[in-house]
């Protein structure tokens, strides 16, 4: 008898432990400020899995870590919200990533450190361990934090599965502009966007312009983000923008990933294009309004609840 798998999206990057310090009053160089300090799990790629458990997307994440607190804690956080670490990387003696910062009195950053060089113990030989998971997914996510890795994925198993890339930052995305044309879905921001077609968006035209570039590539869904002017998304038959009015920013650390949840969400759901930008926004909007990069209450009920009751602009274009 054979064993019928319940469909899956994967994801793949690195967990981040965040330690902030946040100085009450009258940041002091060199000495020791009284604030508060507080702990969470980031980073790009976990973020994202975590809100697509949140919404009821069967989430398998593959991630690195190290056999340390910060990487058990994540792990089991992981059954807790729901989504699948198993398969991950972890490193016997190795230091979890971690990201430090001290942000002053007006909440801006003064300094930070990065531990990060754990992620180099990923290899390609790691990847082939992971080939029936990844050839099992329906889609895969990926960010750019190392290129050659992702690279590797996608040339292997583009027979496979669907590759959806978040450029993560414009730096980053030039490192990955010559393998755009291997993935399903991009969602680059504006400035990403510009690194990876080679010329600036300043106006409509040009965003279209973009689009056609993606497109013509052979990726077959496009979403480019404009802050508060909204998505812009084309999928070679439908192209338009869409924006929610009226929305309360707190905090826009982790908008992205909820994106990226949400387009996740749409897909699995077989969602048309419209409805999966929408939720997509509605997602980015509940986190937003939090100082928490993930809501707290980040649910299939919130978000819906937030699709039907947002003040929406939407733009459709002719082609």
């Amino acid at each position: 008898m054979i064993e019928k798998r319940e469909p899956y999206s994967l994801v793949f990057g690195v967990s981040v432990f965040d330690i902030c310090g946040f100085t009450d009053r009258n940041y002091r160089c060199n000495d020791s400020n009284p604030g508060k300090v507080k702990t969470s799990f980031g980073g790009v790629c976990r973020n994202i899995a975590e809100c697509m458990a949140r919404v009821g997307v069967n989430t398998k994440f593959i991630s690195i870590l190290g056999d340390d607190e910060a990487g058990n804690r994540m792990v089991e956080h992981s059954k807790v919200m729901n989504y699948d670490m198993s398969e991950s990387l972890i490193i016997r003696g190795g230091h979890t990533p971690t990201y430090m910062a001290i942000l002053d009195e007006q909440g801006e950053m003064v300094s930070a450190v990065v531990d990060m060089k754990i992620i180099d113990m990923f290899t390609t030989e790691f990847i082939d361990s992971k080939a029936d998971i990844i050839k099992n997914s329906e889609y895969m996510i990926l960010d750019s934090d190392r290129p050659d890795i992702v690279e590797y994925i996608i040339k292997t198993f583009s027979e496979d599965t669907k590759f959806i890339l978040d450029p993560v930052s414009a730096a980053k995305a030039k490192t990955v502009k010559h393998l755009i044309k291997y993935f399903h879905t991009v969602k680059p921001n504006r400035y990403e966007a510009e690194i990876m077609c080679g010329f600036k968006i300043h106006n409509d035209e040009d965003l279209r312009k973009a689009g056609k570039y993606f497109i013509d590539l052979g990726i077959e869904n496009v979403f480019i983000t404009l802050d508060e002017d909204g998505i812009y998304y084309n999928n070679g038959s439908d192209e338009g923008k869409i924006k929610a009015n009226d929305v309360k920013v707190v905090n826009v650390t982790g908008a992205g990933d909820s994106f990226v949840a949400g387009i996740a969400n749409g897909y699995m759901k077989s969602t048309n294009i419209v409805d999966t930008v929408k939720y997509a926004i509605a997602m980015s909007t509940i986190t937003i309004s939090t100082e928490e990069t993930i809501h707290p209450d980040m649910s299939q009920d919130l978000v819906q609840k937030y699709v039907n009751e947002i003040d929406w602009t939407e733009e459709k274009y002719s082609k």
